[in-house]
């Protein structure tokens, strides 16, 4: 008999997941609140930049199908809650979204139900949050479902690791919820790593990105100070990186963006200063530290055109690439969207070349991708590299351009200034 899943959240977690279950044998629903995704995703069409159109189209002769009705639980064997968790105003937690999925699954779930949250939160989230929902129609974890936590780690645009061959954490809140689970992602995850219990697992994601967070900001700092003492910033990660123990490079940046670095950290913050009455300082700082590199950004923009003469008020102002990492559309927390509001209310004369982006609604006067990337760098007194897509010619823009600020390390010429 063939197994029903349904997978909560149809974005670049849910929907990497649904494919990957689908290929596995899975009768898969992909339950969506977006009215827009169901009917794009049931019309063959692609959302996700790591899904083609055509896995989609495979997909649906598979017997796959995007709804946005939650009495499709009613028929899973397996819930899979992949929803977005971002932060509040205030920036803690904003757990909406699963919220929604718990009380839905609770209306609906039958009998013997696998329930696994892969959204991205704080420890105790999934004991102390969700399984009281889940148990509020009268269900009871252990005996009419089971519950765990998998973190969810999806990169967007990493061709050498996908969901099928990275490593799956899975933390149950009993021995049979993670021996459960287990067997489950063992379908179609190559490996699958048991942990102590759903906290673990939680916080283990946390401390990924934490870890990536901190690190960022140790060399975004050291680029500042760096900058001023007259120290090649870049060389000097190359020259350490010839350490084969002990050392990991990371690079210097325009900010930190996506859902993941931004974000993940804040909710470890969150827990331990709201549990337990004391700040997570490293997370604090770092984030005041990465944070602060638009602006730095900006203040280097106007560092190199004072040089010229000029200001940034009326200059011809050119960025590349305005997504969050390379290669591909995704503009989530992206640095390049207050790089652009900041430069804007400097009275700059904005321009934008992105291949993955046609029109940036992000500044704060929407921009439209300049046709001729060549030309514009041509026309500009400045052109700023803030994300280096593989598929845009850095040599033949640096070529055109009078100067060139490069955020990213990519670039050479006698005209380029790299952050």
């Amino acid at each position: 008999m063939t197994k029903q899943l349904v997978v909560i959240g149809q974005g670049y977690v849910g929907l990497p997941l649904a494919r990957a279950a689908t290929r596995a044998g899975f009768s898969v629903a992909g339950l969506d609140a977006n009215p827009r995704t169901v009917a794009r995703l049931n019309n063959g069409s692609s959302h996700v930049d790591d899904i083609p159109d055509e896995d989609v189209r495979n997909m649906l002769e598979a017997g796959y199908s995007a709804t946005g009705d939650p009495s499709s639980i009613s028929r899973a064997d397996v819930v899979v809650v992949c929803v977005p968790t971002p932060l509040g105003e205030d920036g803690s937690p904003d757990l909406s979204a699963i919220v929604s999925s718990g009380e839905a699954i609770a209306a609906h779930m039958k009998s013997g139900c696998l329930v696994v949250l892969e959204s991205t939160t704080y420890p105790g989230t999934t004991e102390e949050l969700f399984l009281p929902l889940l148990e509020s129609k009268g269900a009871v974890q252990g005996e009419t479902f089971h519950l765990a936590f998998s973190p969810e780690r999806i990169d967007p645009g990493n061709r050498n690791y996908r969901l099928e061959n990275t490593p799956k954490l899975v933390g149950g809140v009993s021995d049979e919820a993670t021996r459960k689970a287990t067997q489950f992602y063992k379908t179609f995850v190559d490996v699958v790593v048991p942990m102590k219990g759903a906290r673990e697992a939680e916080t283990a994601k946390l401390l990924e990105n934490t870890y990536r967070h901190i690190n960022i900001a140790l060399v975004n700092e050291m680029a500042k100070f760096c900058h001023e003492l007259d120290i090649d910033i870049w060389d000097v990660i190359r020259g350490s990186s010839t350490k084969p123990f002990g050392f990991q490079a990371f690079h210097p940046g325009p900010g930190v963006g996506g859902h993941c670095i931004p974000i993940d950290p804040n909710y470890l913050g969150y827990q331990v200063k709201k549990v337990l009455g004391y700040p997570f300082r490293f997370v604090e700082l770092a984030q005041e530290i990465n944070g602060s590199m638009p602006r730095y950004v900006v203040s280097r923009c106007s560092e190199i055109l004072n040089d010229d003469m000029k200001s940034i008020k009326g200059s011809n102002i050119l960025l590349i690439g305005v997504t969050y990492k390379p290669n591909i559309a995704d503009q989530r927390e992206s640095p390049s969207a207050p790089i652009a509001s900041l430069l804007q209310a400097a009275g700059a004369d904005l321009h934008y070349f992105d291949p993955h982006v046609p029109h940036w609604k992000a500044p704060a006067s929407p921009l439209t991708c300049s046709p001729d990337v060549v030309k514009a760098a041509a026309e500009a007194d400045l052109v700023v590299i803030l994300q280096d897509h593989s598929n845009v010619d850095l040599a033949g823009i640096v070529a055109s351009s009078r100067r060139t600020l490069d955020c990213r390390g990519r670039a050479e010429g006698a005209n380029v200034i790299r952050l």
